[in-house]
């Protein structure tokens, strides 16, 4: 799942600060800023020693402020409803919760529910009325108008993907890819993606993030977007301008499943069944 809602609530990391209306706004660094940002790569929500992703087989510590579990919060409200059918004693509890009583865990499970009984389309489609519902009245049409499909709007949406999905990737930084035969600053290296290393599952990589943000990205906003997970270190990069190919054609469509970590993994299965049609 993806954060896609930068027209209407700001980013309040101290380091930077984007606006509804797009504007950059530079703003004097204090020390304790600096130690926030270091390059391009965000680490303000890192809890490791070392401001990096946890090794491979490890889970990273993040520590999540208000601004982080008021994301993760309006994510997992708007998805719920599209969960399972069946309530339990849990589902109750979990209506009872504040605004910043969810964390990445509860947020990840709601997800994990959405799945649950319904086809590779169907979750990528549920992905894409939640992103709709936060937009205000016209905004993919206003997208459009200030960015088009140009070489300057593709490096300047790859600029604020670092702080703005920090809360749900993790740490990421701005890289040099090529484009249609131009090299341009418009590909985001994520280092160790926080919603597949929480998640453990390739299908909630693919169907609930991967591919609703390409689509939503490439077909509502105008601007192209390729993501490409690597599925051996969880890393991912994401290269703005660049059309993605159909589904058939891209490799994560004969992923197998993380047959050691994900609750609901087929070893058996040479593919990850969530990843086909049915």
């Amino acid at each position: 799942m993806v954060l896609l809602s930068i027209q209407t609530l700001p980013y309040s990391c101290p380091t930077l600060n984007y606006h509804h209306t797009f504007n950059y706004h530079s703003q004097r660094q204090s020390q304790s800023q600096s130690r926030c940002l270091k390059g391009n790569v965000i680490r303000c929500g890192i809890a490791e020693p070392s401001g990096e992703p946890a090794p491979l087989g490890q889970k990273t510590k993040y520590n999540d402020g208000l601004f982080e579990k008021g994301f993760m919060t309006l994510f997992a409200r708007k998805m719920e409803k599209f969960g399972a059918s069946k309530k339990g004693p849990d589902d109750e509890m979990e209506k009872k919760k504040g605004w910043f009583d969810y964390d990445y865990d509860s947020f990840v499970d709601v997800s994990r529910k959405v799945m649950q009984g319904r086809s590779r389309i169907q979750q990528q489609q549920v992905v894409r009325e939640v992103l709709m519902s936060m937009l205000p009245p016209g905004a993919p049409a206003q997208f459009r108008k200030l960015f088009p499909p140009t070489k300057w709007a593709a490096e300047f949406n790859a600029t604020i993907t670092v702080p703005f999905f920090f809360w749900l990737v993790g740490p990421s930084e701005v890289v040099e890819v090529e484009v249609g035969g131009v090299k341009q600053k418009s590909g985001v290296h994520i280092k160790k993606c926080r919603y597949l290393e929480n998640s453990g599952c390739v299908g909630m990589c693919v169907n609930m993030c991967k591919i609703p943000t390409q689509d939503f990205f490439t077909n509502e906003f105008g601007l192209p977007l390729t993501m490409n997970p690597n599925f051996e270190d969880m890393s991912c990069e994401m290269i703005y301008g660049q059309l993605p190919p159909p589904f058939e054609e891209d490799p994560v469509s004969t992923q197998p499943c993380y047959a050691n970590i994900c609750t609901i993994a087929n070893p058996s299965s040479t593919v990850c069944p969530k990843l086909s049609a049915n």
